[in-house]
């Protein structure tokens, strides 16, 4: 798909997918336009008009959609595990009208093709057998991620509506993905996932660590340069619908995570332990990437060493001591 000259609208251009969207899309020759909320895009690109605009609302939502060509939907209200563990429907209500009211200004707007971000959260259990894209509705989600599994679901069959359902189709694009990492990941402690939380308490050299939850936990990890290669591919493919996972295809737990960054660091003398009273999510979440690799051709290629690596030393190189 060539977007040189194409203008493409990122929703939520401050947040860390958002914000390497709008670099991938501006480099490929796009007249990028990036939505901010509640702060401005802590690592602007240059090039990239930002307007602030409250998507909840929807005369926001038709102002931004206005004449765009492609729109990229990475606006989110997202938190780590003890959120959701304490607010379950913190993320419902912002998210059902974010996704709802972009939709609807979208299709008025005639936009040629429209990326929504679901989440492999979503998924009913599948255990050690990695979820498939026919999993999504085939059973209930897990009571950890229930009401975001059905939020996301929810916006998933709004999107096939809006592509398949109705006079004047929108083409629309799902991307499932694993867990993402890298550079400009959230890093804040009250809101982190576990990968970057642990890089970051790796690199402040933490000693020693408490973990949350028994370490077991089992988790694909892609790094966000080969997230964005594979969403790019999603993204060309000119099915009128089409929902794909984008994951590295292996899993690791969070105990062999945890080693496998301190290893990287020479974090020699490091110490841990995993505190079982604390909130973790699920066991074991798994996303079969053969769908990827047949359609788009698609295949991760950064190593979790060398994601990890890259990881900590932009972490250094931006934030190291902001949370001291």
């Amino acid at each position: 798909m060539n977007l040189s000259g194409s203008k493409v609208l990122v929703a939520g251009a401050s947040g860390f997918l958002g914000g390497h969207f709008a670099k991938k899309l501006k480099d490929l020759g796009a007249d990028v336009v990036g939505t901010t909320f509640s702060r401005a895009a802590p690592y602007p690109v240059p090039g990239v008009k930002y307007v602030t605009a409250d998507l909840t609302r929807a005369e926001d939502c038709a102002a931004v959609c206005e004449g765009c060509d492609y729109i990229f939907m990475c606006a989110a209200n997202t938190a780590g595990a003890a959120v959701m563990k304490a607010t379950p429907l913190a993320h419902v209500t912002p998210n059902v009208l974010m996704n709802t009211l972009m939709l609807e200004a979208a299709h008025r707007a005639k936009v040629k093709r429209y990326l929504f971000i679901s989440s492999g959260a979503a998924y009913p259990a599948t255990g050690e057998v990695p979820a498939k894209e026919e999993d999504m509705f085939a059973a209930e989600p897990e009571d950890v991620y229930y009401a975001v599994a059905w939020m996301k679901r929810y916006a998933e069959i709004l999107c096939r509506t809006y592509a398949e359902k109705i006079k004047d189709p929108m083409p629309v694009t799902v991307v499932r993905p694993s867990n993402v990492y890298g550079p400009q990941d959230k890093f804040d402690p009250a809101k982190s996932h576990v990968t970057a939380a642990l890089i970051r308490r790796v690199a402040e050299r933490e000693n020693p660590m408490v973990i949350w939850g028994t370490g077991n936990d089992i988790r694909d990890l892609i790094y966000i340069d080969d997230f964005i290669d594979g969403t790019m591919a999603a993204f060309s493919n000119d099915s009128p619908f089409y929902a794909v996972n984008i994951a590295f295809g292996e899993g690791i737990s969070v105990r062999e995570l945890l080693i496998k960054i301190i290893e990287v660091d020479c974090f020699n003398d490091a110490k841990y332990s995993f505190d079982v009273s604390k909130p973790s999510t699920t066991p074991i979440r798994l996303l079969d990437h053969s769908k990827a690799k047949a359609d788009l051709r698609f295949q991760a290629k950064t190593s979790l060493a060398s994601g990890i690596k890259m990881a900590l030393e932009w972490y250094r190189a931006n934030l190291l001591g902001t949370w001291r």
